[in-house]
């Protein structure tokens, strides 16, 4: 392709709004255009390499023995109804009507359409195993798009289904995904893990996201710094030191409470103090002497969860072992009716009495009077909470805490269970290793959905007995555009991107120093020639521009290999030939062009096969 007529509008700066490196890059680099916030346009460059992902997944899936359809985005209300994701799945999904008033929804994922699609026309498990898959458009309305391609609202996303007959076969599929995504990241030339995961709005039993490691990542890994345990913060299992704790399972110790003596429970003043820090400062302790109580609400009722100070509750936890569809932190009037003190003053003390006008040990009843009836409130702890002696809590009442609070003495817990945010420094739940957190942008997620879909829209099918089965399902997606955005993530310095060879737009960035010079020309458009002969991507400045306006725009695209033809050179019978990742420049002969670049290509896609692989 020539520059000249190529539509690559590039740009010396970034727009205001552009917050990360990708975001940044993919802008001034003339690879996309704002059309309205998380809605964007691709240029021919940015399309280029959207298409080159796309490539390598779809070669992938294909050998993996996936099969493509392409499904409507928008879907009819009535299959995400009989889902039950219709009223469950937020704001985010994007709700039309036709001109009949009917209601339709721009699908997000796909689950409930390729559901029907087999339900339809499978009838034996004969027919089974299926695995389906598409790359297409999806529209989710973002609370607040950002950071370009990462977080938009319409994006393009690969998205495959399977349905099985047996729990064995699904399992094989989806180590098959498991395996399949691997040898797509690894020839897109990027440094991933796959880490274990929540299910979110998708549903199933288990998950795991493949995580590219980036500074700008929005999602925090644990990871082991010994064996294979890696997991989204959301579902990294937390261990603990010592044993002999009440209601700990057997593979989880803590450390003994001490010889500490308890203390008599006293109500004390701390205006204004709400915060962890603020309370632990005021009364000058430590953030781990304080449980923080949480009131949250969710289709289970009105719950309230403890964790230690220095800790952070896990909401992805408790709902998981509440079995909730939905969990939110509760609103300030439910906090005032439930603890009757503003948010910040809740504690588990008298906390199931309130209502009742009953005491607590050493307190007048008086000071528990007021709020709702809590008698069947349930109170979840996370077990580190047992490790408190003379802890500190919110006293239910406005600028006031409790202090020398004690499990059982002062009041009790429903259930114990790891309902904390792990943290760097954590030991890992499967060996003797230690946690460390890294950030990582999410790039692929593959999914267990068991019969959750199947069951809801009778997709069945019969046996070898004859007898009616809900197909077993898998899903596993990709983002197409995350997936770009992570490489230059990845792979950029302080003049613009480095692409690696699979995704570049371009193998090859031909830049004739001078263009009135027609030995420069004339040597330019027969390296030109050549190597679109033999089936190389190639573009060539041949704008009548300074040469350091080119070399600019060159270091920014960040095309992997550059040929630069200028006076010097040819007095040499040579061209410079530089790596977009190198510092320094070396001359090769004009009639060896060819050859060299083409090994170089080659040993680039061997090389990042080889290296550009899962993380230890």
């Amino acid at each position: 392709m020539k520059f000249s007529r190529m539509f690559l509008p590039t740009l010396k700066e970034a727009p205001s709004d552009a917050e990360i490196v990708s975001h940044m890059l993919m802008i001034r680099a003339g690879m996309i255009r704002k059309i309205a916030a998380g809605i964007y346009n691709y240029l021919p460059m940015g399309l280029k390499v959207i298409k080159k992902v796309e490539n390598i997944v779809r070669e992938e899936m294909n050998k993996a023995g996936a099969q493509e359809v392409s499904m409507p985005i928008v879907v009819p209300s009535e299959l995400w109804q009989e889902s039950g994701r219709w009223d469950i799945y937020g704001k985010e999904l994007l709700r039309i009507k036709d001109r009949h008033q009917r209601n339709f929804c721009l699908g997000p994922t796909h689950e409930e359409v390729v559901t029907e699609m087999v339900r339809k026309e499978v009838r034996s498990y004969k027919e089974l195993p299926l695995n389906i898959y598409q790359i297409q458009t999806k529209f989710r309305d973002e609370i607040r798009p950002r950071f370009g391609l990462m977080r938009g609202r319409e994006f393009i996303m690969k998205d495959a289904y399977s349905f099985h007959a047996t729990e064995e076969d699904a399992e094989r599929e989806y180590q098959n995904m498991y395996d399949t995504y691997c040898r797509i990241f690894e020839r897109c030339g990027l440094k991933f893990r796959a880490v274990e995961a929540e299910t979110g709005a998708i549903g199933g039993r288990f998950s795991h996201e493949f995580m590219v490691l980036a500074d700008t990542g929005e999602d925090s890994i644990a990871s082991c710094n010994k064996c294979s345990y890696a997991a989204n913060v959301e579902r990294a299992e937390t261990k603990m030191q010592g044993s002999g704790v009440r209601g700990l399972p057997s593979n989880v110790s803590i450390g003994g409470q001490g010889s500490e003596k308890e203390r008599p429970l006293e109500k004390v003043s701390t205006p204004g103090m709400k915060t962890v820090e603020e309370v632990s400062g005021f009364l000058k302790t430590t953030p781990q002497k304080l449980m923080k109580t949480l009131i949250y609400n969710s289709d289970k009722g009105v719950v309230a969860a403890l964790v230690r100070g220095d800790y952070e509750l896990n909401e992805s936890k408790l709902k998981r072992l509440l079995d909730a569809q939905w969990l939110n932190l509760a609103d300030e009037e439910t906090v005032r009716k439930t603890t009757n003190a503003p948010s910040g003053f809740a504690g588990p003390v008298g906390l199931k009495d309130r209502g009742q006008g009953a005491g607590v040990r050493g307190l007048p009843p008086q000071s528990l009077s007021g709020g709702q009836n809590n008698t069947n409130l349930k109170i979840f702890a996370d077990y580190n909470v047992q490790t408190i002696v003379n802890g500190i809590t919110g006293a239910n009442e406005a600028d006031a805490h409790f202090i020398n609070v004690n499990i059982d003495r002062d009041f009790t817990i429903d259930s114990y269970a790891d309902l904390r945010i792990a943290a760097d420094g954590d030991l890992c739940p499967r060996c003797d290793g230690v946690l460390k957190i890294f950030r990582g942008i999410e790039v692929g997620h593959v999914f267990k959905l068991g019969t959750k879909y199947s069951e809801a829209m009778d997709a069945t099918f019969l046996n070898e007995k004859g007898q009616g089965k809900p197909m077993i399902m898998g899903c596993y997606g990709i983002g197409i555009g995350r997936t770009a955005a992570a490489s230059i993530e990845q792979n950029h310095d302080e003049k613009g991107i480095i692409w690696p060879m699979p995704l570049a737009p371009f193998h090859v960035h031909l830049i004739p120093v001078n263009v009135k010079d027609k030995p420069t020309m004339d040597v330019a458009e027969s390296i030109y020639k050549n190597l679109m002969n033999a089936g190389l991507d190639v573009l060539m400045d041949d704008r009548d521009e300074r040469a350091g306006i080119k070399f600019n725009d060159a270091d920014l695209i960040g095309i992997p290999i550059r040929l630069t033809i200028g006076s010097k050179a040819l007095k040499e019978n040579s061209v410079e030939l530089k790596m977009r990742n190198a510092a320094d420049a070396s001359l090769i002969k004009i009639d060896d062009v060819s050859k060299k670049v083409l090994e170089i290509i080659e040993q680039a896609d061997r090389v990042g096969v080889i290296t550009a692989t899962r993380l230890p």
